[in-house]
């Protein structure tokens, strides 16, 4: 029997580690949370109203109700990882509350580790983005879902992708006015994402009835929907008071003269997401021109014995993750992927492609920046202060710059500005990536110097 460690219990962990049980492995499954579900099955228990704030709120119910075969470990922090040669790297971990004391120190030495750590969400900054009352989609769904709490009274949602959707869906469930929702992507763009061949939709047309509802939704409460158009400022003194928006040419540059002022309270935005990527890195996985880890048609990647599924391969939702995960699960241990997962996986990776093609990131948005616009919050860097740094010291790589501006190095890691800081410094000579950290997640000094590297269950 062989034994399996997964990383991650979203909607990818958890089908990956139920079939791994299924196939006969042994399994272990560790969650950074307090219950599994990610940030996709996000919610307060498993009382009968949740339903009605989950997509497939029955298959996750299945899925954990499966998990009471599995050893679950909630509180689950991955801080590094040791490679060892032609076997899975050797995985440390503290459990316990992120922010507690005591945690417990762990070490696991898999025969197979399957990584399901799914994704950040992305924001491109904007002069006044860090005021208070700006807040990414993400976070304002998650008090909504978690909480039950709208982030404000007049809520304008903007960024690109599909997912501003369901953050509107939430925010209007749990009472909050919405001033609008602003995609960024034009309509030529979106046609060409989602109007081609449109019969090849049909196998993912679960999906079109979840569009349906959300433009019901917006329909009935009266919500303007725009295209082509993005927040280029937020305004406010001691929060946010209201939002500059602008049209976007097909590029993503601001259109001059077209600039719109809005009144709201807060602001949720979100440009999509990243792949969650620093312990593939750390265990030495190749990874893609966009981040995401290249893996094969049994989803193992190109470390002997480390598989991945769901947003690590490529940002594509829960139903591909389901997919991934199910076929990681199986080849761990040792089984044959079955057609219909593999057929599932191949229409949704179709589904990941067009949505890229219709909401992906265009350079243009760069002009919305001026030199005072902060990129890293955590350590307040400006989009000045980076350009000049790279012209007055020659900076010829990524880490470089880093050490000399501090972009990246702040409590998050770079997890929110990583990318940006990637986009606005083009040309390096090493240009590297910000999900290279040797320490996966903060720790205490304390933590680090107890723990037993030597205790490998």
């Amino acid at each position: 029997m062989s034994d399996v460690l997964v990383v991650g219990g979203g909607p990818a962990g958890m089908a990956a580690a139920l079939a791994a049980h299924r196939h006969g492995a042994r399994v272990v499954l560790l969650e950074a949370g307090d219950d599994v579900g990610g940030q996709f099955w996000r919610h307060r228990g498993t009382g009968a109203d949740e339903g009605v704030w989950h997509h497939g709120w029955d298959r996750f119910l299945a899925l954990r109700s499966g998990l009471t075969r599995v050893e679950v470990v909630t509180n689950a922090h991955v801080w590094k990882l040791d490679r060892r040669d032609d076997a899975p790297p050797v995985v440390h971990v503290l459990v316990g509350e992120p922010d507690g004391q005591g945690r417990e120190s762990r070490t696991y030495a898999p025969e197979t580790l399957i990584l399901a750590t799914g994704a950040f969400e992305r924001t491109l900054p904007f002069p006044g983005w860090d005021l208070p009352g700006v807040y990414t989609a993400g976070a304002a769904q998650a008090l909504a879902k978690g909480e039950r709490v709208a982030v404000g009274a007049r809520v304008l949602v903007a960024g690109a992708g599909p997912f501003l959707l369901p953050v509107v869906s939430s925010l209007l469930r749990i009472g909050a006015g919405v001033a609008g929702v602003v995609e960024a992507a034009g309509p030529a763009q979106l046609a060409r994402g989602w109007a081609a061949r449109p019969w090849r939709l049909l196998a993912a047309r679960h999906k079109t009835a979840e569009l349906a509802g959300y433009v019901r939704e917006l329909a009935t409460h009266r919500v303007p929907y725009r295209t082509g158009a993005a927040v280029v400022a937020a305004h406010g003194t001691d929060r946010v008071e209201a939002v500059t928006v602008a049209r976007l040419s097909a590029d993503w540059a601001p259109v001059p003269g077209t600039e719109r002022r809005i009144a709201a309270d807060a602001v949720c935005v979100s440009h999509g997401f990243v792949p969650r990527t620093e312990l593939a890195v750390a265990a030495g996985c190749v990874t893609g021109p966009d981040g995401s880890v290249t893996v094969d048609d049994r989803q193992r990647t190109s470390v002997p014995g480390v598989l991945t599924a769901g947003e690590l391969t490529g940002i594509g939702g829960a139903d591909l993750a389901l997919a991934e995960g199910e076929i990681a699960g199986t080849v761990a241990a040792g089984g044959v992927p079955g057609p219909a997962a593999v057929r599932q996986r191949a229409v949704f990776r179709e589904f990941a492609a067009r949505m890229a093609a219709a909401h992906g990131i265009r350079p243009g948005w760069q002009a919305w920046l001026d030199d005072s616009t902060v990129v890293c919050r955590c350590e307040d860097v400006t989009a000045g202060a980076l350009r000049h740094a790279v012209a007055v010291t020659g900076s010829r790589g990524l880490r470089s710059l880093k050490l000399t501006t501090r972009a990246g190095l702040g409590l998050c890691q770079g997890r929110t500005c990583g990318r940006t800081v990637e986009d606005l410094v083009p040309g390096l000579l090493d240009p590297g990536r910000t999900d290279r950290r040797p320490i996966a997640l903060p720790l205490r000094l304390g933590e680090l110097a107890t723990s037993n590297r030597e205790d490998v269950p």
